[in-house]
């Protein structure tokens, strides 16, 4: 059969992430690649109880069509979460997704056209990478220090490409774990406000926050110059498939468009059950139940990290979310690596796919919420041992990288 796929479609890689993990469904395998939010702490009993009350007390309604916007009730309290944080926001600039990857397709529908500029972070979501690349854009990377953005490098690639946004996780980055200081985020607000150009703030992570003091968003410096993008999926549970965006009214008006061209709205029971959740059960007690098992978790990591990794081999130390980042020494190339991890029974994921440009290749993220400490430990000191089986015989090769 004669296929005409489009092109956007023939562009646009698999998941690298979901095909990975298709080679290390093996039990036997410790997994540091997964992204998925541990399933110990999805509060199974709350939501049947929630899914029964929506469905006792307006079964049709629940299950009817709705507003494009979303359930006004859920809204006012994602509003009222980010009050008590201090960022005001107004109801009416919130719109519920299927999910924050949804908010990054109605993004490229909105502003992308073919071959414009997107500026993004080195390394970037890769997520967010394949999501855009729907729209046959340009990619343009700007480097991610330990305090935040190169806001000099950004505001000349901004100027030079023309970008229509610059892309940026400020808390506990997806994949390195960094977070944006908070004069970081006062001076990109600054430049925003000065340029009149965009961002997207995603903060899928921003309340997993184990370490230091919480942060304000970007968007409270820059309100109708940052689009926020927020999700309930690393705070109660990814198969809802909730997530929103905020925006000022004019981008606001082209979203919810672009949303009823694409499904019209959310599933409003979805949408009911997490508002009678929160109504019933205090949200903010269950994140905390999560922040101290995935601190438990990332200083396990960490603490092992320090102990087995060889010579030559950097990583990060978040203050929160899901993630960290090791750098790997120049003998080491991180897709050799990874045959050799899983044969040592130790999987992650390998830098390349988050960034556009291939400056990642001796870069690996590591996932440290899915398993407990013990596991953690022996999981690095697994892959402490296959790093140094490939730099051993890659120095024995005069710095030569062999296939293994």
């Amino acid at each position: 059969m004669n296929y005409r796929f489009s092109d956007a479609s023939n562009n646009t890689p698999k998941s690298f992430i979901r095909e990975i993990l298709k080679l290390t469904q093996s039990e036997d395998i410790i997994s540091f690649a997964g992204g998925l939010p541990n399933k110990t702490f999805f509060p199974v009993k709350a939501l049947q109880e929630a899914s029964d009350k929506v469905l006792a007390n307006d079964g049709a309604n629940s299950l009817q069509y709705s507003t494009t916007e979303g359930y006004l009730p859920l809204r006012e309290m994602i509003a009222a979460r980010y009050a008590a944080r201090g960022v005001n926001v107004d109801v009416n600039r919130i719109l519920i997704t299927t999910g924050s990857q949804q908010a990054l397709d109605l993004l490229g529908k909105v502003f992308l056209n073919k071959n414009d500029y997107v500026c993004l972070e080195r390394p970037s979501y890769l997520g967010a990478i394949q999501a855009f690349q729907m729209f046959q854009p340009r990619f343009q990377e700007v480097d991610l220090s330990q305090d935040g953005i190169d806001l000099p490098a950004l505001e000349q690639e901004m100027q030079r490409t023309d970008a229509k946004f610059f892309y940026g996780i400020p808390n506990f980055q997806n994949p390195t774990g960094l977070t944006y200081s908070l004069q970081s985020r006062q001076a990109l607000g600054e430049y925003l406000q000065r340029s009149g150009n965009v961002m997207v703030e995603d903060d899928p992570y921003g309340e997993l926050r184990f370490i230091g003091e919480h942060l304000p968003n970007v968007y409270a410096f820059a309100p109708d110059n940052v689009v926020l993008l927020g999700s309930f999926s690393k705070v109660c549970a990814p198969g809802l498939r909730l997530g929103w965006m905020v925006a000022n009214p004019a981008i606001m008006e082209r979203l919810v468009t672009a949303k009823q061209a694409s499904d019209l709205h959310t599933p409003i029971f979805n949408q009911r059950i997490m508002a009678q959740y929160m109504q019933d059960n205090p949200l903010d007690e269950h994140i905390q139940t999560i922040r101290d098992a995935y601190f438990e978790q990332r200083m396990a990591m960490v603490e092992a990290l320090h102990e087995y990794m060889p010579e030559g081999v950097t990583f990060t130390e978040p203050e929160g979310g899901m993630f960290l980042w090791i750098s790997l020494p120049k003998n080491c190339p991180a897709m050799t690596l990874f045959p050799i991890a899983v044969k040592h029974k130790v999987a992650f994921v390998p830098g390349e796919p988050f960034s556009t440009e291939g400056n990642t290749s001796y870069d690996i993220r590591l996932s440290f919420c899915g398993a407990d400490a013990a596991t953690i430990k022996l999981g690095v000191q697994r892959l402490a041992t296959a790093i140094s089986e490939l730099t051993s015989a890659n120095t024995s090769n005069n710095n030569q990288t062999v296939t293994i």
